[in-house]
């Protein structure tokens, strides 16, 4: 019995066991292999949604680090999608609902990134604390104020994507709590609304993958 609505993102809730982890791992039982070798649906799939990501990530590298980077920001782009949808399943937990989990995502690409840039490009790290222009009066400001925009993104992108997921679950577990004592005419309206929440949801689950990714480029782009 649910004592707490926000008890579904307990990790812990099921028996008192943190079973509910392995989610994280569960796509590699799920895909089976022969749908990687084979020119399968889901490969098309993966390949237009791979291709799509290229197309917009290729830009914002260079060429000795492209290849590397965009892999490993589509590699990310899938684990991020594929957990997020996965939550959607009744009875598995949504992992990227919990900010340990998203800040462990979040939190090493900033510290990749940032640490790298002011060790090997510290003077075009100074000059993004100051935009051109700025007036002489405003400039102790602005040092601060760029300062913490650019301490606080990990903390951001790790928030972003756990609040749409907690956000989503919530609208859905709300909605489907009201179908007792209803008429049948309302049942099937609240069915009918479920529906489309699901599909909603599974919309936003692939956009805030992505927004994430776009996120994490953009900010590595700056060194």
């Amino acid at each position: 019995m649910m004592t707490n609505l926000f008890s579904v993102f307990d990790p812990s809730s099921s028996m008192g066991l943190s079973m509910n982890w392995v989610s994280l791992i569960l796509g590699m039982f799920l895909i089976p292999f022969s749908k990687w070798v084979i020119n399968s649906r889901w490969v098309i799939m993966s390949e237009l949604l791979v291709m799509k990501l290229y197309s917009e990530m290729k830009v914002l590298f260079s060429s000795s680090s492209k290849m590397v980077a965009v892999i490993f920001k589509k590699a990310l782009f899938l684990f991020i999608m594929f957990n997020n949808i996965l939550g959607l399943t009744p009875y598995v937990y949504t992992a990227t609902s919990h900010l340990v989990i998203t800040l462990s995502l979040a939190l090493p690409l900033w510290l990749g990134y940032f640490s790298f840039g002011w060790v090997m490009n510290c003077k075009w790290m100074l000059a993004h604390l100051m935009p051109q222009g700025t007036p002489g009066l405003l400039m102790p400001f602005m040092v601060i104020i760029e300062s913490v925009s650019s301490l606080i993104r990990p903390g951001t992108l790790a928030v972003r994507l756990m609040a749409n997921m907690i956000a989503g679950h919530l609208l859905l577990v709300l909605v489907s709590s009201s179908v007792m004592g209803l008429s049948a005419l309302m049942f099937w309206g609240i069915i009918l609304t479920q529906i489309l929440l699901v599909v909603l949801e599974v919309a936003v689950a692939i956009i805030q993958s992505y927004v994430l990714v776009i996120l994490s480029v953009l900010y590595s782009s700056e060194v």
